[in-house]
């Protein structure tokens, strides 16, 4: 019951299989429509109840499926902990919560993100490998990208430092963490315009902040291309674990690559 149950649930190649993850695709496009929905004082006003119904019954529906995903693994815990089984479970979470935090199920959009098997259940599985590629390039940028968000974390300080030490509160730099928010602003290129300078040697200072940020949106964008252009794109398979239910195997793999077990 356990193995077909797994090939229902986790499989996309069989007829079974496609039917529920298509059934399962609708229901997660609706209660996010629901969820939608609620948040509009006309249509709220005139169909809570049914909304609110609606909402308790996908719950109810996901927790389920759920429950059924951790049952059908020989290895719960893989699946609990693997990024699907952490959206799956926060996806219900909201409502619940929603008992003893009023407003907190707005937060059942981040089902959105259920939405990514998409690609497994239409056997998009060249996908999977571009998104294997992608997934590679950034955990291979990121202690690149972790000392340049450092630098401009210090670089952020001292200009809102010297720019409150240049301005007057009249000008809005009322304290160092509101000129350096104003420092942050200008060296992303927001530029809300809700603070700035008056004095010249503010403006000059300003625009050289303003042409700085133009260079450092480049550096993340560049550490990140040259990662991408090292990858080789992964042919990959839509098979999933019975062990952990995850997905993005080689062709050719026998044996999970994330839990070891035979596949």
């Amino acid at each position: 019951m356990r193995k077909r149950l797994h090939e229902i649930i986790f499989e996309a190649d069989t007829p079974a299989g496609k039917t529920f993850d298509v059934a399962l695709l609708v229901a997660i496009l609706a209660s996010i429509l629901v969820v939608a929905m609620e948040s509009v004082d006309l249509v709220r006003s005139q169909y809570a109840p049914l909304l609110r119904a609606l909402e308790w019954f996908f719950t109810i529906l996901f927790t389920i499926e759920y429950i059924a995903r951790i049952y059908s693994v020989r290895r719960p815990k893989n699946y609990i902990f693997s990024f699907f089984g952490v959206v799956d479970l926060v996806s219900i979470l909201p409502t619940y919560l929603a008992i003893l935090l009023p407003g907190a199920h707005g937060f059942s959009v981040v089902r959105a993100l259920r939405l990514l098997r998409v690609f497994r259940v239409f056997k998009l599985a060249h996908f999977l490998g571009e998104a294997e590629v992608l997934g590679a390039a950034l955990r291979a940028s990121l202690r690149k990208i972790t000392v340049f968000l450092v630098t401009v974390v210090i670089l952020v300080l001292l200009l809102g430092t010297l720019m409150y030490t240049i301005e007057s509160p009249e000008s809005g730099f009322s304290s160092i963490p509101h000129s350096i928010y104003w420092a942050v602003v200008t060296l992303t290129t927001v530029g809300y315009g809700d603070v700035a300078p008056q004095t010249p040697l503010g403006k000059m200072l300003a625009s050289i902040v303003m042409i700085l940020g133009y260079g450092i949106l480049a550096v993340p964008t560049g550490i990140v291309s040259v990662e991408l252009a090292r990858q080789t794109p992964a042919r990959v398979t839509t098979r999933a674990c019975p062990s952990c239910g995850n997905q993005g195997h080689d062709l050719d793999a026998r044996f999970c690559k994330f839990c070891g077990d035979p596949l």
